[in-house]
This record gives structure tokens, sequence and C-alpha cells, in this order.
């Protein structure tokens, strides 16, 4: 199986100003990777509309595909939404770099918060809390549906990801809703734990239809008497991630994709036993110790606006994260 890095793996380098994306494929290829995906939301120090990708400008598009080509490196495409003309302006992207999978989400969003912060949600408030709607969810699929001739035209598949407030069972019901070939998931390793599933009920509830994956690792700890799920390299969690890899092989994946998210920490999403999982302290969902002292759970992904010296920590820990996730999966890899 091949190797994918996802951008989003060094958010605080490219949050800071630290790497763009030719330097980040560099680093990608140094590590031994095989491939990566460009996530191109935007964030704090990111381009509004193209993210880590910086910008859709065709010579800039150019150099990247050379700089994929030059080192036999494939490429995936991260969003979210499904806006029809954004959409289209996305898989021309997709069509210069080679990109074949767009991963995308049903957004959720409070619009009636007001926050200045970014680690309260002033980008994506979904990172925070928001109300999940079922109903809401599942209409999405006539918003999916349009984008079907567009998936045929330039030739790409669709993987809708688990992202934190979506079950498995509630994905599938969204999938069969829109029934078509080019339209699949992106497995999320940890997002399911937010909706209080255990990781490989849904790998093995979306392994059939799964297009791409972000293969993470996850703990879980108490902080304020709040519950959080926290990202950190791959081997240093609760997930069993070789358990999920042979599932995912099984069912014909041909790709692994990392997308280490640490620093991260995220509230769980949905109501205790909806998911499946009625209590914490067992297993993937244990209970573990806060990672960082001087930090609160939510300021992780956003060290910066504590102090530089946190963010010089966590850039340096970001690193060597890549290093170790990449490392641990090899070595999964190469035992199957």
């Amino acid at each position: 199986m091949k190797i994918g890095l996802e951008t989003e793996s060094m958010h605080l380098w490219f949050q800071n100003g630290r790497m763009d994306i030719f330097s980040y494929i560099d680093f990608a290829k140094e590590l031994g990777c095989n491939g990566i995906i460009i996530n191109l939301i935007k964030d704090f120090g990111l381009d509004e509309e193209w993210g880590c990708l910086g910008s859709n400008e065709p010579s800039h598009l150019a150099k990247i595909r050379a700089k994929l080509d030059e080192y036999d490196m494939y490429c995936e495409l991260d969003s979210k939404g499904f806006e029809r003309v954004k959409f289209e302006k996305i898989a021309k992207v997709a069509q210069v770099l080679g990109a074949k999978i767009i991963r995308s989400y049903v957004p959720l969003t409070d619009k009636s918060k007001q926050v200045k912060n970014a680690s309260d949600g002033a980008f994506d408030d979904s990172k925070i809390t928001a109300k999940f709607d079922k109903n809401d969810f599942l209409n999405s699929s006539e918003e999916i549906k349009v984008l079907i001739p567009l998936l045929e035209q330039y030739d790409l598949k669709l993987a809708i990801e688990n992202h934190e407030y979506q079950t498995s069972d509630d994905l599938l019901e969204l999938l069969n809703l829109i029934n078509h070939p080019r339209v699949g998931f992106l497995y999320d390793f940890g997002n399911s734990m937010m909706a209080y599933e255990e990781p490989i009920k849904a790998c093995k509830d979306m392994a059939k239809y799964t297009f791409s994956t972000h293969c993470k690792d996850h703990i879980v700890f108490i902080e304020d008497g709040i519950e959080y799920v926290c990202g950190v390299p791959l081997g240093e969690g609760n997930i069993d991630i070789k358990a999920c890899v042979e599932i995912l092989k099984q069912a014909g994946l041909e790709r692994i994709n990392i997308e280490q998210c640490y620093p991260y920490c995220a509230t769980f999403k949905r109501e205790k036993g909806v998911g499946g999982v009625s209590e914490l302290g067992k297993g993937t969902f244990k209970i573990e110790k806060p990672l960082f002292k001087g930090l609160k759970a939510m300021q992780y992904y956003y060290p910066q606006e504590v102090s530089k010296e946190h963010l010089e920590k966590l850039l340096k820990l970001q690193k060597e994260g890549c290093e170790k996730s990449v490392k641990h999966l090899k070595e999964i890899l190469n035992a199957l």
C-alpha cells in the first residue's frame, strides 16, 4: 500500500509561515511518502480561498504538478461543502494536479456565535461545537447529486468524510440516497470517536465504499470537567491502527493517507451512546492525561495565541510527530 501525507499534519508550519506547498512536498518525499493531500480550507495564516494550496493561479499549479511528477507522487484534495461553483473550480485544479479524489464533508455551523479567537472557533466553529440535524445532513444528498456531472466530466471521485458529527450509520444512509459509484467515503480513523463510535466499527461499515483515508491516532482526556478527543502521533494513542489498516486493505484500498492531527483537540459532538459507546474509560476511550502544561485543550491547535515559546515548542513536536507517524505506518504495512 502507498502512503500519503495530508497538509493538516503540519498545520502549524503552514499557518505560521514556516512552510509552503513546495517545501511540504519536499518534506513528504524526504519521509518516504508516495503522495500528498492538499487541504484547501481557509484558516489562520492561510489563503482565504485555497488554504495550504496558496493559489489556483496557472503557473503556480504548473510548478506544483512539475514537482509532483519529478518525485512520482500522487495528489488528492481536501475541501468542505458541496457548493457547485466552488466545486467546479476545485475540479479544474484537480485536473491540473492530476488528482482523482476530492474529499469533502457536510459542514455545520452556528451562525449566532460571535467569536474573535481562532481557538474559540473564529475560522471554523464546528471545531468547537454545533448542532447536528440528521434531516439537514441527509438533505445534502440533493446538493451532492448536482455534482455528479462534474465528477464524470473531470473523471473524479468524491470522498465524503466522517467529520466528527456523523456516525457510520448516518453516512451509509446518505450514500444510499446518492447511490452513485463516483461518490464514496473518506474514512477518518479518529473522527468517529467524537460521535461516540468505535473507530473499528466505523471502519468495517465504511471500508467497502472508501476511496481515501485520514489515518490518525487519538487519546481522550478530561480538563476542567470537559471531555476531549486529542490527536497524537501514530502509535502513541489508543486507536487500533493496524486493525483498521487490515480492514481497508482487505476491502481493496491501495493508499493510506496520514493526517496527523497533533497538536489538536476536539470536543465530543453527539450524545453518549449515539455511536454505540455509552461511557468513557476503556479501550479506545481510555482516559489519559492532558499533553501540555500552560495550554488549555482548545489552545493546542493555535499555540501562537498563548505565546511564542509554546508555538516554537509545538512546531518542533509536530514535525517529530510526522516523522514518527510515517515510520509507524510503514512498520504496520511491512508487517502485513
